[in-house]
């Protein structure tokens, strides 16, 4: 049996006095693994409930007591906050205290870091001891590219002011003794990560809450919410009925069941799977309270201090989900003890910590955490429903994430948006096809070990796949397209051609230059010497129709150019919020005069039609439809496209019979009704084909038939990145978010201030084009960088300005053109007192910029949007924007 193998040699012995622990059967938590779980007063379970409320809150672990406090701090009144069991005995009361920054996004370390400061003022704030220490981390490396990453993650983080350093093993060694360095080659310390007592500061949120007015009521489960007219009205619980105007949904391992359970449902897509760690006895020289956590992720281990001994515990390659046809227990216990499964963990620990071999094991927790299908938490407003806000899903970071999250959730809710883009981890990134228990299932085996799993740039989830493709998924598959998945959508990376090797290109995983380079390389150039296909029937694409002119004046509401264009033409525009702010980066084509067809980025699917339904009157006769599924899209890109057409349709497609930003309705080959628009969302010539779904086939084969004389070829969505960021090209959701404006990257183009509609956001860029710019969109090209030898860039690099930092990159890729790298990104410079300072055409012309690449930077030339061409003989076109003579500088 398993204990009997690992005392024969698979890993070091460990001391008899540990056989009687393993052979224990399981066991319930005990009371003193972090603090006792506490009722807040005897009120709170015998109080009758208030009839009604402003906001209702569903679970008392640390993230519902923490939007709760800010609620409260925020100056609400009439929070109620219910748990259906006791405060914190949830999740929360297994929580392993770790409190740390080494997160994969900028926008979760800075809850993070902004969770350890409310942390440490709690005990101040409320009197109750939290076991906060500020003990920082290690975050250990045993291979280089580990210890790359760790590199690209210590730059991003001082992006954002935070205290770090890579250093070498013996300083490992120096600032943890117990800590076996023979196989390391570095680590990143992080000085300022904590850990603390997660069920005290549970209970001190818990009370500074009520000492702000937030009634707190124990041992009240949530049976639905109610909905009507698209708005939250009430609560349901198992001991009455609230009325309330927010509700949210902060259930945990419950939130899924709790958003199925109303007549109107919510998707809350998250699964839960067992979570072990170990708890041992005190060492006989007890570990210090304020040893540095322990981050190995080679190892897949982690560990902390705990009581003079150690707590450690893992993210395994085969995690064990769980109540996947839901759950009913009111609060959560420890679960089975599994040593054979926790044994590689324990072999790895014992590996890394020798000295642990003789110390004895006081017991293994096994407990559930809920896992998202992007390992990133659920925040916001739900799609659909007007107050109903969920913040859950936090992958094992609730500790982590729950004083910031918990923040960021209270402003969305007091002011309709919060101080920080969240878009990453906006609920509205997904939608009900995330929602299938089966796809959640195996998701999450795949999830949970991706925590610690070394992720290279574009690195691609293997599980859930094939969910939604286009009908030509088949046949560019048999032609070598190489898969990537988009808000569950297949999309083809690029195609190999006959003779290389698939499973290597598949394997190949880098920071530096990749094996599909020449690829893409070649795909690139047919786009502009001859002439590609691109499959984007992932876009996201809707209708809008009406009797009279509602919709062109729901959309002049909507967009900040005009869209009251004559019938055929296409309008690329931002719908954008009150600050000004890009909501959806979309083009708009005016089929008829009271239909629109809008497209939109993949991902902005559920986010666009919340948004556009948000704003839309309740009129019978206005009419919105998501038309994606109905339309395969082709993108011919390059100067043979037209004559493809030409013969196709037997047309002139030449830009003096189809000028730019143009669609057409159209036979291709058999098919009618084709919509044809000139335009490729590259700045090459070329069309877009949105094609009714049973003819795509036929269209794709009679365009590669035809387009054998003229060169043409299949091409993927890593030739169209290097295209449009070569172009300077932003892209919603990578370079755009609610927090950019059109003045801001340089589209100012594209706002038509004098048109008679107000449109949403037009005071502010008044405003701002008054007052100047704070931050601006910029493209730099990197120099003296070696492809071949040197890290690439991807995005969060800092940019540097004459030595000082002054933003971060966006998004970046090669250019086959210019040779070099192309990043975008921008730049927010500070006056001296901290405060932004105004960002001017000379100021931008008169730095010298450096781009930091985990660590090393590399000087590079910046340019402002638009610019001059550098891509000479090809005739402008409306839609182009060209880049500077890089040649002559």
């Amino acid at each position: 049996n398993a204990y009997c193998d690992i005392l024969g040699g698979n890993i070091r012995a460990l001391a008899p006095v540990l056989l009687p622990r393993w052979l224990c059967g399981p066991r319930a938590c005990p009371a003193h693994l972090h603090g006792s779980v506490r009722f807040l007063s005897t009120d709170s379970v015998s109080a009758a409930l208030p009839a009604r409320a402003r906001v209702v809150i569903c679970g008392g672990g640390i993230v519902g007591t923490s939007v709760a406090y800010h609620l409260a701090k925020l100056g609400w009144t009439e929070i109620v906050l219910l748990e259906q069991g006791r405060l914190g005995a949830g999740t929360t009361r297994f929580c392993a205290g770790i409190v740390s920054v080494a997160k994969p996004l900028s926008v979760e370390s800075k809850m993070a870091d902004y969770s350890i400061a409310l942390y440490e003022r709690l005990e101040e704030e409320t009197g109750v001891k939290t076991g906060f220490v500020r003990s920082g981390s290690l975050c250990l490396a045993q291979n280089q590219d580990r210890l790359l990453s760790l590199k690209r993650l210590a730059s991003r983080l001082k992006v954002l002011g935070v205290s770090c350093n890579v250093i070498k093993p013996k300083d490992v060694a120096r600032l943890h003794p117990l800590v076996n360095i023979h196989d390391l080659v570095g680590a990143l310390h992080l000085p300022g990560d904590s850990v603390v007592s997660p069920p005290d500061v549970n209970h001190a949120l818990a009370v500074a809450s009520a000492a702000h007015g937030v009634q707190i009521y124990e041992h009240t489960s949530v049976n639905h919410v109610v909905v009507k007219k698209g708005h939250v009205t009430a609560v349901e619980t198992d001991r009455g009925s609230i009325e309330c105007e927010y509700f949210v949904n902060c259930a945990g391992q419950w939130a899924y069941e709790l958003g199925q359970s109303g007549e109107v449902k919510v998707s809350v897509p998250l699964h839960g799977c067992e979570h072990f760690y170990l708890l041992t006895k005190p060492l006989s020289e007890p570990v210090q309270n304020d040893s540095p956590v322990l981050i190995d992720m080679d190892g897949r281990i982690y560990a902390r201090a705990w009581h003079g001994g150690i707590l450690s515990g893992g993210f395994e390659k085969n995690p064990k989900p769980i109540f996947t046809e839901g759950r009913n227990q009111l609060e959560i216990q420890n679960m089975q003890e599994d040593w054979d499964h926790f044994e590689p963990m324990l072999s790895a620990l014992l590996r890394r910590m020798p000295g642990l071999e003789s110390c004895e094991i006081q017991q293994l927790v096994n407990c559930p955490e809920s896992f998202t299908p992007d390992m990133r938490c659920l925040m916001g407003e739900t799609p659909g429903i007007y107050g109903y806000f969920v913040l859950v899903g936090m992958n094992s970071s609730g500790l982590s994430f729950a004083g910031g999250a918990g923040k960021y959730l209270a402003e969305w809710i007091t002011y309709g948006y919060p101080s920080a883009s969240v878009w990453p981890l906006d609920i509205k990134r997904f939608g009900n096809l995330q929602s299938s228990r089966t796809f959640l299932r195996h998701r999450v085996m795949e999830v949970m070990p991706l925590l610690y799993e070394l992720k290279v740039p574009r690195w691609d989830f293997q599980t859930g796949r094939q969910l939604r493709t286009s009908p030509l998924y088949d046949r560019l598959d048999t032609q070598g397209a190489r898969w990537m998945e988009k808000h569950g959508f297949e999309r083809a990376k690029y195609f190999v051609p006959a003779g290389k090797d698939l499973l290597a290109l598949d394997q190949s995983k880098t920071f530096y230059k990749p094996d599909w380079f020449d690829i893409v390389g070649a795909e690139v150039k047919c786009c502009k010497e001859a002439v590609c296909v691109i499959d984007m029937s992932s876009f996201t694409k809707f209708e809008l129709t009406s009797a009279g002119d509602q919709a062109l004046q729901l959309l002049q509401r909507l967009c900040a150019n005009d869209l009251d264009v004559p019938v055929g033409h296409i309008v690329h525009t931002g719908m954008l919020n009150q600050r000004g702010g890009y909501e959806n980066d979309c083009s708009v084509v005016r089929l008829s005069k009271n239909s629109f067809f809008i497209i939109s980025p993949t991902d902005q699917q559920v986010h666009c039609w919340s948004w556009i339904k948000k704003h839309m009157p309740s009129d019978p006769q206005l009419h919105l439809e998501d038309v994606s599924w109905k339309y395969t899209a082709l993108n011919l890109i390059g100067p043979r496209a037209m004559d493809v057409l030409s013969e196709l349709s037997y047309v002139s497609m030449t830009p003096e019979h189809f000028p730019s930003l143009f669609c057409k309705e159209m036979s291709v080959g058999y098919a009618n009704g084709i919509r044809v628009m000139s335009m490729t969302h590259t700045g090459e010539p070329g069309f877009m084909l949105y094609i009714p779904i049973e003819y795509a086939l036929h269209v794709y084969n009679e365009v590669m038939s035809v387009g054998q004389k003229y060169g043409i070829r299949n091409a993927g969505y890593y030739a169209l990145r290097s295209l449009r960021i070569e172009k300077f090209f932003a892209f919603w959701g990578q370079d755009l978010d609610s927090f950019t404006t059109p003045l801001e990257c340089g589209r100012e183009f594209r706002v038509k201030f004098d048109k008679d509609t107000d449109f949403l956001g037009r005071d502010a860029l008044l405003r701002q084009r008054v007052e100047g710019v704070s931050r601006r969109f910029v493209m730099l090209v990197l120099e003296d960088h070696d492809t071949e030898l040197d890290v690439w860039p991807w995005w969060g690099e800092p940019i540097y300005r004459n030595g000082e930092l002054i933003g971060v990159t966006t998004s970046s890729a090669y250019s086959y053109t210019l040779q070099r790298h192309v990043c975008l990104g921008f730049l927010s410079p500070t006056n001296t007192d901290g405060s932004p300072a105004a960002v001017t055409a000379d100021f931008i012309n008169r730095g010298d910029y450096e781009v930091d690449i985990a660590g090393q930077k590399f000087p590079a030339k910046a340019k402002l949007y638009p610019f001059s061409s550098l891509f000479a003989q090809q005739k402008r076109r409306k839609d182009d924007m060209e880049l500077s003579n890089f040649q002559s500088k």
